[in-house]
């Protein structure tokens, strides 16, 4: 028996990549129901059409509404809060809106499931988190602090545990770059590629999954847990992607790639975690746990004295994470879904021209 038997499990953007790969995990479990919280009341209608299963339940609300999360969060045992913006540019141009969503939504679904009792919440974070240079990072940054302040508060005896999972770059997530040169290739125009020499972390959905289950079953109050992940430059993800695509079109290997330049609100590299919390983080074997800091306002040693080990400390980046070479990058590739579909190696799930995950 598993500790999900039986219960109810909240999905805020549940419509969302993460929100369907957690969905489609949880659906093999013994759990009792799926709530599938969002906004979009046509993802809900697709998905609804597509699943056609009584274990999931469907509610139209927005995290910046209180009332409309209360209405979900009755009766609710586990939650995993998904709903964000997070397209850089767009968060780029209208910041507060990034702040109402990331910030005091999750905030309100944080209010409501203390108030309802709820067991476990695990909140979605991401790299752009540490070190933020871009509106979309800073909200998500402030997001943590958010959580874990409020795990903080609740200390290790309350009834909800509140905690973090913080990504790298999820492969052929909504928006992603691998669909986008996938579908240049197929037009016949050039990949477009910021730097060659950019590197991101590479996790696919279901390792993405894998870390939210971990942090449900053994996250304590104001906890943060990042995922050990490989890395690859976007010249080895290009290559990798033309000599995989090979297999369905031989001149797909001779596609151009273009550099276009380094973007405003990006980096050369992604930290996952930072020297600070690398300081204090407990390698559990394929993740870090990185537990809140408990001290209260009196903190006085904090002021008076330094902590040297901080400064000897790296942090964990894309950079200097585990490189992978062309090779390790087709492997990894083949592990999506939309591309095992075009090569013919299972049967298409949706539409040829949905390439998310």
């Amino acid at each position: 028996m598993s500790v999900f038997k039986d219960k109810v499990l909240l999905i805020t953007g549940g419509t969302g990549s993460f929100g369907n790969a957690v969905l489609r995990r949880f659906l093999q479990s013994d759990i009792k129901e799926i709530r599938i919280f969002s906004r979009d009341e046509k993802k809900q209608d697709d998905m609804r059409h597509m699943l056609q299963n009584p274990k999931v339940k469907f509610y139209i609300g927005n995290v910046r509404n209180k009332e409309s999360v209360d209405i979900a969060m009755s009766g609710v045992d586990y939650v995993f809060a998904a709903a964000a913006l997070k397209q850089v540019p767009s968060c780029e141009f209208f910041p507060m809106e990034a702040v109402r969503t990331n910030v005091e939504g999750t905030n309100n679904v944080l209010l409501s499931a203390i108030e309802h009792g709820v067991s476990n919440v695990v909140v979605l974070s991401t790299d752009k988190a540490a070190y933020p240079i871009n509106a979309m990072g800073i909200s998500k940054a402030m997001m943590e602090k958010v959580a874990i302040a409020k795990g903080r508060e609740l200390g290790e005896e309350a009834k909800t545990t509140i905690c973090c999972t913080r990504y790298g770059n999820v492969m052929a997530s909504r928006g992603s770059v691998i669909p986008l040169w996938v579908e240049q290739m197929e037009e016949g125009k050039p990949i477009t590629i910021t730097d060659p020499n950019m590197t991101r972390f590479m996790m696919t959905l279901d390792d993405a999954v894998d870390l939210v289950i971990y942090a449900f079953s053994h996250g304590h109050n104001g906890d943060l847990f990042v995922q050990k992940s490989p890395a690859a430059t976007l010249s080895v993800l290009a290559e990798a992607l033309k000599q995989t695509y090979t297999k369905v079109k031989p001149e797909y290997g001779e596609t151009e790639v273009k550099v276009i330049g380094t973007r405003h609100g990006e980096k050369l590299y992604e930290t996952l975690v930072t020297r600070e919390e690398m300081a204090r983080a407990i390698d559990m074997g394929d993740y870090y746990r990185i537990p809140c800091d408990t001290r209260d306002l009196n903190y006085d040693k904090f002021f008076q004295e330094g902590d040297e080990k901080v400064s000897q400390i790296e942090d964990y980046h894309s950079h200097n994470t585990h490189r992978l070479d062309v090779e390790g990058m087709k492997e990894l590739l083949l592990k999506l879904r939309f591309i095992r579909e075009d090569l013919g190696l299972q049967e298409r799930a949706k539409a040829r021209d949905i390439r998310s995950e």
